[in-house]
């Protein structure tokens, strides 16, 4: 019996890195990991290793996912698929740490979609700028755990990331 996502779980915190030209995927969490701090670490020292740097993703509930990375001078760079879960830990703590704006009142169109924030150009580097993300953040009939897979899918780390979480 699955819960009905793509990858067999409902959540999930992954740390993806491009070494050697080979993508690498390590399962930090079975669960979304809700401790902010704990996903920062998990993205090493700023500046070390190749470029583009690894980044941390969080898969969580099905409902957001959360992708975090290191940008210029140290500082983390992050994207949330949908910046009104505010009542989900997480997510709060994204939003409030990284200063995503939040439209509350208008977040929602008639389908009741969410609003991606953040850094839409976190996967950039990767081959996936924001003018390519951004529809599939927004699409209406896609879960998060889809979204994350069609990532995956288009920056070429989708067998690592289902061999990581089914595992």
């Amino acid at each position: 019996m699955t819960d009905g996502s793509v990858y067999g779980r409902a959540a999930f915190a992954v740390r993806v890195a491009r070494e050697g030209g080979r993508w690498q995927v390590r399962l930090l969490a079975q669960d979304a990991g809700d401790e902010l701090p704990v996903l920062e670490r998990a993205l090493g020292e700023p500046g070390a290793g190749s470029w583009p740097p690894p980044f941390v993703l969080v898969l969580d509930s099905r409902l957001y996912f959360v992708a975090l990375r290191h940008g210029p001078g140290g500082m983390v760079r992050a994207l949330i698929s949908d910046a009104t879960m505010l009542e989900w830990v997480l997510a709060a703590e994204v939003v409030e740490r990284y200063g995503i704006g939040v439209d509350t009142e208008g977040a929602f169109d008639d389908d009741e979609t969410g609003w991606p924030g953040g850094d839409l150009d976190l996967f950039a580097d990767d081959g996936l700028p924001a003018d390519e993300l951004r529809p599939i953040v927004t699409a209406d009939d896609l879960w998060a755990d889809e979204m994350v897979e069609r990532i995956a899918t288009r920056l070429g780390f989708a067998q690592e990331l289902a061999a990581a979480v089914t595992a």
